[in-house]
């Protein structure tokens, strides 16, 4: 996983306007095949205060914001408590991901109490999240033919598969090869793609290869999610309600 500028982001987050549970990075940095002019993919969650949930003025839900800082791109999103839990609650990767990343920027005991209800929020159908990141991906690849949205592809699929597996949420692309004995053309082209963010594949794999690959591991992930032992339905539920109104009412 490659090394983000941590302390610089620090900083960043300590410009935003509201209580930060947590921010960490996403993205690239933490799928492990960022490029040298990669943007810095933020996320994290916001606590509203109370005066601005239960009157007439509602506070944002959702802040983002995009801006270059020092010659990097930052991208920062960050969702109200109220309604990352609710993402957390359906079968979102995205969420559970950025919630659990291990490149994280800022945190509180709060974060680490969420976190903790992670395994609550994970089920069976967490692999239509994948399966239709994976074929976004792959559409995207056919029309531009470029490293990133192939990466993107098959870290979907065997993210998902891992999950579906072990009920574990593993985003590094680099590990899920290993641990999977994924497709051995992955390797070269994350070195490939180290050199820039919109790069085209040269050389490589064929297309039918990587056709008949992307089939191959699309199936997998269909099996593996027919075998899981992971519940149909989050059992957080309860739990996160009480957790959101404390945190609520000490806002």
């Amino acid at each position: 996983m490659t090394a983000v500028d941590v302390p610089g982001l620090r900083e960043v987050v300590a410009e935003q306007p509201y209580r930060l549970l947590f921010a960490t990075v996403s993205g690239a940095h933490l799928y492990g095949f960022p490029s040298a002019d990669s943007d810095v993919d933020l996320r994290g969650v916001h606590l509203l205060p109370a005066d601005e949930v239960i009157g007439l003025r509602h506070g944002p839900e959702t802040l983002e914001r995009m801006w270059l800082r020092d010659g990097v791109e930052l991208d920062l999103v960050t969702h109200d408590l109220l309604k990352f839990v609710r993402l957390l609650l359906r079968p979102n990767g995205y969420v559970l991901e950025q919630l659990l990343s291990p490149l994280v920027v800022q945190t509180s005991d709060a974060h680490a109490e969420l976190a903790g209800h992670a395994a609550g929020c994970i089920t069976r159908r967490h692999a239509h999240h994948y399966r239709g990141f994976a074929h976004t991906q792959w559409q995207l690849f056919g029309r531009n033919n470029e490293l990133k949205p192939l990466l993107y592809t098959f870290r979907a699929l065997l993210t998902g598969i891992n999950l579906m597996r072990t009920g574990v949420i593993e985003a590094d692309l680099s590990v899920l090869v290993e641990s999977l004995d994924g497709p051995s053309f992955l390797p070269e082209l994350i070195a490939a793609k180290a050199a820039g963010e919109h790069l085209t594949l040269t050389g490589g794999p064929s297309p039918e290869q990587l056709w008949q690959t992307y089939e191959q591991w699309l199936a997998e992930l269909v099996a593996a999610q027919e075998k899981s032992t992971l519940p149909e339905q989050p059992s957080a539920e309860p739990q996160l309600h009480d957790f959101v109104v404390r945190l609520r009412l000490t806002a």
